[in-house]
């Protein structure tokens, strides 16, 4: 048993990502590193949908987190107007997020993330709020 735990030991210490590889990514820094250019967590936008009115959105479309996680990183894996769960106006005044170039793990953590920034005192997020109206970016 001694002799187990000073392998693993050893092999942790020279290949740390042994370990890495393991842990579940962190939805929020994947967010910030590659999402928060383009969307805001609270209105107002920034060239893009704000978080909390998204999750309102999928929390309203799917019954299950489990569901609405899964057609949330399969949509910013592979984005089209067709699947787009978000209001049809998103789309119209924000355009066509384009494919994020992440892990499959990296996008179901970070649409676990916003799955779980839904906050039922937010309102509907139906994009009928006191928003800038400034869209004309590409992100969604």
């Amino acid at each position: 048993m001694k002799r187990l735990l000073l392998v693993l030991t050893v092999l942790l210490v020279c290949h740390p990502e042994a370990e890495s590889a393991t842990t579940v990514p962190d939805g929020k820094a994947i967010f910030e590193r590659n999402c928060s250019v383009c969307h805001s967590i609270n209105p107002p936008s920034k060239s893009a949908p704000p978080i909390i009115p998204i999750a309102s959105v999928y929390h309203r479309q799917f019954p299950s987190k489990a569901a609405g996680v899964s057609h949330m990183a399969a949509f910013m894996k592979a984005p089209s107007k067709a699947s787009s769960k978000v209001d049809p106006e998103a789309i119209t005044r924000f355009g066509l997020m384009p494919p994020m170039v992440l892990s499959d793990a990296e996008l179901k953590a970070v649409a676990a993330w916003v799955w779980d920034m839904y906050n039922p005192n937010a309102g509907a997020g139906r994009g009928r709020g006191k928003g800038t109206g400034q869209g004309g970016g590409n992100c969604q």
